[in-house]
């Protein structure tokens, strides 16, 4: 019943990549925390996935590419009441390594989970 929720923008799922959670028969949902390019906190966030998942009980994992949007928009969820909002606190990148590259340190693509080039 978990359901990931990719709160990264439009940009990132296109260049940087998604999840690819097709062994489990279902996608991330794409919802942006914050709306490219000025980057201010997406108003429609909570209404919209709201209305994609009304039981407030199902388990919510949020992603971004490291950790710090998806922490708000795990917190913006609970303080609507969701119950088991967690926040996958390394991200779909990572932190930077020592050349300030991200991907390689750790989070989601550095751990070897399954990902797609959007």
């Amino acid at each position: 019943r978990a359901r990931l929720v990719d709160v990264r923008t439009d940009a990132e799922w296109t260049y940087v990549g998604l999840p690819n959670l097709a062994a489990l028969e279902r996608q991330p949902i794409k919802l942006a925390w914050q709306l490219f390019p000025a980057m201010q906190v997406n108003p429609a966030f909570v209404g919209a996935l709201a209305a994609e998942i009304a039981d407030k009980a199902t388990p919510l994992l949020f992603l971004c590419r490291s950790g710090v949007r998806s922490k708000a928009a795990a917190a913006a969820m609970t303080a609507a009441g969701y119950t088991r909002a967690y926040n996958i606190s390394d991200g779909f990148e990572g932190q930077p390594d020592a050349d300030k590259h991200r991907g390689r340190v750790n989070g989601w693509k550095a751990s070897g989970l399954p990902w797609t080039q959007g």
